[in-house]
Order: C-alpha cells, then sequence, then structure tokens
C-alpha cells in the first residue's frame, strides 16, 4: 500500500512558475514508476510525465521543455516543476505510483490531487 500526498498548487499567472510535490509513504518509493497526470474541467484525464525508479524519464509533447518531473528516493518524494505556465495548464494535477511499470502495472496508487490555476 502507498499513500500520496501532493502539495504545492495554487494560482499563478501567465509565464509563471510553480513546483509540485508529492510525498510518498507505506512501501518502498525508489521501485515504483512515478507519474503526474492533470485533468482539466470537461476532459479525461492525461498523462503530463512519468519518471521509473531508475530516473527515465517521459513527458507529454505538450509540455516538454516547461514541466519537468524529477524524484528524490531518499525523501520519498516526486516532483513537477512547472514553467513558463499557460492557461491550458489549468487542471487538478495527481500524483500516481505504479509497479512494475506505467503501462503493465499490478499496483496502482492515487493522490487526492492539486489545483494549478493560471489566469491573470
Amino acid at each position: 500500500q502507498v499513500q500520496l500526498v501532493e502539495s504545492g498548487g495554487g494560482l499563478v499567472q501567465p509565464g509563471g512558475s510553480l513546483r509540485l510535490a508529492c510525498a510518498a509513504s507505506g512501501s518502498i518509493f525508489s521501485i515504483y514508476t512515478m507519474g503526474w497526470y492533470r485533468q482539466a474541467p470537461g476532459k479525461q484525464r492525461e498523462l503530463v510525465a512519468i519518471i521509473t525508479g531508475g530516473g527515465n524519464t517521459n513527458s507529454a509533447e505538450a509540455v516538454k521543455g516547461r514541466l519537468t518531473i524529477s524524484r528524490d528516493n531518499a525523501k520519498n518524494t516526486v516532483y513537477l516543476k512547472m514553467n513558463s505556465l499557460k492557461p491550458e495548464d489549468t487542471a487538478v494535477y495527481y500524483c500516481n505510483a505504479r509497479w512494475p511499470s506505467s503501462n503493465d502495472y499490478e499496483y496502482d496508487y492515487w493522490g487526492q490531487g492539486t489545483q494549478v490555476t493560471v489566469s491573470s
């Protein structure tokens, strides 16, 4: 069992930055592939970025170069650094943990989400 708690969301102006954090507890954090997903009003939840236990990353084309995922296994925490934010980045951002991989998983855990609003 893994518990995930997101933090760091809020209101930011277009072009601004935020850093989301997701603290994990309850299991061996380093074996999980961690991910950030988002869901905008009226839209389906979509992948933002994932990072394997070994540090390999993949991200959606819409966020490449602006949103960067990283992890600190010593702190059981995954981050999403968000730069050059756009209004279309407005969504609830969810942290996810999967094992053994993001596409073929036996275990799947979600956080409760944190709201990010990009508006002037």
